[in-house]
């Protein structure tokens, strides 16, 4: 770049001048816009404070002299769903009755049905208060309740900012306007970029010399790139003209001397000289062919290198392709002595690639020892060690490193036939696949090649298959009385072999599952080890807000998104704006915090052999007169989930209750014939695939639609009157270890990639419209007739597990259904 020239920046003179035009318009009008919309954006807010206030009181009760509260469902629906929601009901004596005491503690008591409105510090974030009172007399005392409603002032913020966005279009007009006449008269400026233009068409093939025309500073990061571009392209050029020059002058010897010899033999009369000369001509061309074939097989591999065809491979089945493509009597030469692990290890790589290495570092072997070859293979901390061992004259340590570059050969090879470039290959393949190559004298005389390459995650014992692994878990977990969760890690190691980068993940989804969304996210950051950690949902909540688990996880992971909410509701989470979240339905993501990445059904299953296809019931009506009408036929052959320990059979319970009014009925109906309960989908389905069960209630239509496609006797029911859908949810935790590594999962499992494995292998479902797949959110609403009914991640879900609220509906539904231990 020519240094003499001044540089300037045309956006900058655009910019001054439209600033310079519009400042001094547009300041104070700017100014009275703004006040204006804090205060139209409180007055509104505040509306909806005070009625949520208003309408908690409204349901305050007493009972035997105590003051109870059920928190109606409308009081948070209200809400817009993007700012935390706080909540304290305090009774005469200043005692909390539900919700957040420590919100109560920093707060007076109220006196006056009027709502007061404070403006405070709580959890760490600016918090807006409505606090209503309301007036209670009992027998003994008449004293005043206070409810206290704090939100977040995010959304303020945004709709004042709104009103001012909006208010300004016409000062933003007017300056884009000043712009666009500036743009007009300023096109002058842009002959630097004719003049490099020019520069570059005149310049002949051959020149990529760095370029010196004189270009403004916002051009410039664009004349380093090019000038970048056209090293790395001379040094590309560079290497390929010494390979053709090494490969031409290799090659033109065996063939010089090809013609010379029959060039003689031409005119040779003695019938034995003849024989002689045709000898020769044949050791030449046989030169010469290896040669060729091995350049050949140089620039294959170098191809396959460059475009990573991954597969899995044993060595076993390496080792036996380059055994039949030896002659009898070489391959009886080989000794084979691998390992019970090391012989069906899995190997991800180019099997190509693979067996060519093998077969040179055989064929050297048998080329320059005349006894047998040893060949052996073991499992060395987590990876594969390959030796291959001979007899021969060995290579001398100050030789050892340059064999291993192009047309090198040792003194030990002098009189045989080679090419020099079969431990090039050797070394270029197990580089490419992050292995080792060492050359070792062997003990006795002789040369080891030792070679170690890492093995795909699946030799670790890591199962595929989900029939083998619930049926090894799952068996006897129905009807079995409950007992305690305990996590099962499973670690999946980086595929280049690093260790020192780990992602740590608590889920509740079944571990075979997960593994394919794990294998797709290392395809794309094989550097990165996962640890996967299944628990249930209620011990991952209980376990993380306790802070007893052994390791801080990085992701949270749950079925129960409710419970994932009140973390992220309490100020557990961080906040996280994906670039995929524009995709994402607004219904399955709270506050760049939580996020929904499945779209999951609650389905009704059912055994044919006890169940006739004509008396299916398919709505939730429908059932409770099948089971009210046909007790004795199916008592105790029906399951749903103990709502008490399973936290996503809570969620849909209580989603059922607002949604239905036949819920309770329902209920009944389960009382009635002696439901069985479990604490999981995959127990359910055991149950009803093997006959124990008649029917299952709410199953999780993700593990239903996975066992049907294995083959499990099990028939599927998307209710004809309403589905309700849940979204599995990710929370990345504010004290994450690895918090960036974190967020590239997430943006992995909300990508097209991450969303055609939710529709694909795992039938989780892609809550994503239009992903790839076979189980879209639209192919899974396709298969019934019922509404959808997607449950919302916001602050509606925090009304079920307010404590008075959640106990109140356990205790009615204990005392309805009536399970027995």
């Amino acid at each position: 770049m020519d240094a003499g020239h001044k540089r300037f920046s045309i956006r900058r003179r655009i910019f001054a001048l439209a600033v310079a035009l519009l400042l001094a318009a547009s300041l104070v009008l700017i100014v009275f816009i703004r006040d204006y919309a804090d205060r139209a954006s409180d007055r509104a807010f505040d509306r909806l404070l005070a009625a949520s206030a208003l309408t908690i009181a409204g349901a305050v009760q007493v009972e035997n002299e105590a003051v109870v509260v059920e928190i109606p469902f409308a009081a948070f629906a209200m809400f817009s769903g993007q700012d935390r929601v706080f909540y304290a009901v305090e009774d005469p004596d200043a005692l909390t009755v539900t919700g957040y005491e420590d919100l109560a503690a920093q707060l007076g008591e109220t006196v006056s049905s009027e709502p007061v409105f404070t403006d405070m510090r709580y959890r760490g974030e600016l918090v807006r208060v409505a606090s209503v009172g309301r007036l209670i007399s009992t027998p003994s005392d008449t004293g005043w309740v206070t409810i206290h409603v704090a939100e977040t002032q995010n959304q303020r913020a945004t709709l004042a900012n709104e009103i001012l966005s909006n208010a300004v279009l016409p000062v933003l007009a007017l300056t884009l306007l000043a712009i666009g006449l500036v743009w007009f008269g300023i096109s002058r400026m842009f002959a630097p970029l004719t003049e490099l233009e020019h520069e570059l068409r005149i310049r002949p093939p051959d020149d990529l010399s760095p370029i010196s025309v004189p270009v403004p500073n916002e051009v410039e990061h664009l004349a380093s790139a090019l000038n970048g571009f056209m090293a790395r392209l001379q040094k590309a050029m560079e290497r390929v003209s010494g390979l053709v020059a090494e490969a031409a002058h290799e090659v033109r010897t065996p063939l010089a001397s090809l013609r010379a010899q029959a060039e003689v033999a031409m005119d040779e009369q003695d019938p034995e000289a003849l024989r002689r000369r045709v000898a020769r001509i044949h050791t030449g061309a046989v030169q010469a062919s290896q040669l060729v074939s091995q350049l050949l097989m140089e620039a294959t591999i170098s191809h396959r290198m460059e475009n990573s065809d991954i597969e899995t491979t044993t060595l076993a089945s390496v080792i036996g392709e380059v055994r039949q493509r030896l002659d009898p009597d070489q391959a009886q030469r080989l000794r084979i002595h691998l390992d019970a692990g090391a012989s069906e290890a899995p190997l991800r790589g180019d099997r190509v690639a693979l067996r060519e290495m093998m077969r040179n570092v055989v064929d050297n072997a048998l080329v320059y020892s005349d006894e047998h070859v040893d060949i052996a293979g073991h499992i060395r901390d987590g990876r594969l060690l390959i030796e291959v061992s001979d007899r021969g004259p060995g290579i001398a340590d100050a030789e050892k490193s340059g064999v291993l570059e192009r047309f090198k050969r040792g003194q030990s090879s002098a009189g045989t036939v080679g090419s020099g470039l079969g431990l090039s290959i050797v070394a270029r393949v197990t580089q490419a696949h992050q292995g080792h190559l060492a050359l070792l004298d062997r003990d006795g005389g002789g040369l080891t090649v030792a070679i170690t390459l890492p093995l795909s995650r699946r030799s670790a014992g890591v199962g595929s298959s989900l029939s083998l692994w619930a049926g090894f878990v799952l068996v006897g977990a129905l009807l079995l009385p409950p007992s305690p969760a305990e996590a099962m890690t499973t670690t999946y190691p980086a595929r280049d072999g690093s260790t020192a980068t780990a992602l740590h993940i608590l889920g509740v989804t079944d571990t075979p599952l997960f593994a394919h969304f794990i294998e797709a996210f290392q395809a794309q950051r094989s550097n990165v080890t996962i640890v996967y950690e299944e628990t249930d949902s209620l011990p991952l909540y209980e376990g993380f807000l306790s802070g007893s688990l052994e390791t801080p996880p990085d992701l949270l992971i749950s079925s129960a998104s409710d419970l994932q909410l009140k973390l992220a509701n309490d100020g557990y989470a961080l906040a996280y704006d994906s670039p995929y979240l524009a995709s994402l339905p607004d219904w399955a993501h709270w506050r760049n915090e939580v996020f929904g990445f499945t779209f999951e059904p609650a389905v009704i299953i059912y055994n044919r052999d006890l169940i006739a296809d004509d008396e299916v019931p398919r709505t939730h009506l429908t059932l409770a007169e099948l089971l009210e009408t046909q007790t004795d036929r199916f008592r105790g052959k029906i399951a749903t989930y103990d709502i008490a320990l399973s936290g996503v059979g809570y969620l849909l319970a209580a989603q059922d209750q607002t949604i239905s009014s036949t819920f309770w009925r329902l209920a009944s109906a389960f009382g009635r014939v002696n439901a069985r309960f479990s604490g999981s989908s995959p127990a359910i389905l055991n149950g009803v695939a093997d006959g124990t069960l008649a029917l299952g209630y709410n199953v999780l239509g993700s593990y239903a639609f996975a066992r049907k496609a294995e083959g499990a006797p099990i028939e599927i029911v998307v209710p004809d009157d309403y589905v309700l859908v849940l979204t599995r949810s990710m929370m990345i935790p504010r004290n994450a270890p690895n918090a960036e590594l974190a967020k590239s999962f997430v943006d992995f499992a909300l990508s097209p990639a991450g969303q055609a494995v939710a529709a694909g292998p795992t039938s989780l479902g892609a809550v994503v419209p239009q992903s790839a797949g076979e189980w879209t959110s639209e192919a899974i609403a396709a298969r019934g007739r019922g509404v959808i009914q997607p449950i919302p991640l916001g602050p509606g879900l925090l009304v079920a597990l307010d404590t008075l609220r959640r106990q109140r509906f356990l205790d009615t539904w204990q005392e309805i259904v009536s399970p027995k231990p």
